[in-house]
């Protein structure tokens, strides 16, 4: 049985949830099932689209209520949240996914939907062989400390700072 390892992509610059769907590509390229659990997401974006051709291997679920990032969370946001995470607990227990992501799981935790005891507890409770790959800007130390690969994605300059807004199939 392969070892699988904790993976954190954080950082304020662009491509984190496209490093974790890249990596999802390759997975399915070597045959593996993933799970993707998108937090605090509701909308369909072109990602989710495009994992629809790789639906053999690919389980993607939408695990939030809405975007509520221009205004304070309600608590159908935290209760979408606590399912997305008991979701994540029962995944763990089939042995049914090599590779499972939590796109946007440190945004929840950023927003409080969830505790950073929770969050934690899941890492720890990950079964050897999968390999867990964690997303969102502002991942706490304490996560970082759990990885066992952390990468950063810095912003230098971002054509949004020009009225350039999201783009389907580039940014969204």
């Amino acid at each position: 049985m392969e070892k699988g390892y904790i993976h954190v992509y954080t950082g304020d610059g662009k491509g984190k949830t496209t490093a974790a769907f890249g990596l999802a590509v390759r997975a399915a390229g070597a045959g593996k099932k993933i799970f993707i659990g998108q937090f605090v997401k509701s909308m369909e974006y072109s990602e989710l689209k495009a994992m629809t051709l790789l639906k053999d291997y690919v389980d993607i679920e939408l695990l939030g209520y809405g975007c509520f990032i221009t205004k304070d969370p309600d608590p159908q946001d935290i209760a979408a949240a606590k399912a997305g995470l008991d979701k994540i607990r029962r995944i763990f227990q089939s042995n049914q996914y090599q590779v499972v992501i939590l796109d946007e799981i440190t945004i929840a935790l950023f927003y409080h939907l969830l505790s950073l005891e929770e969050v934690l507890s899941l890492m720890d409770a990950k079964p050897y062989e999968i390999e867990l790959i964690l997303t969102g800007r502002y991942a706490p130390a304490e996560m970082l400390e759990r990885a066992d690969l952390v990468t950063e994605m810095k912003e230098i300059k971002h054509y949004y700072t020009q009225g350039v807004l999201s783009r389907e199939g580039i940014d969204r």
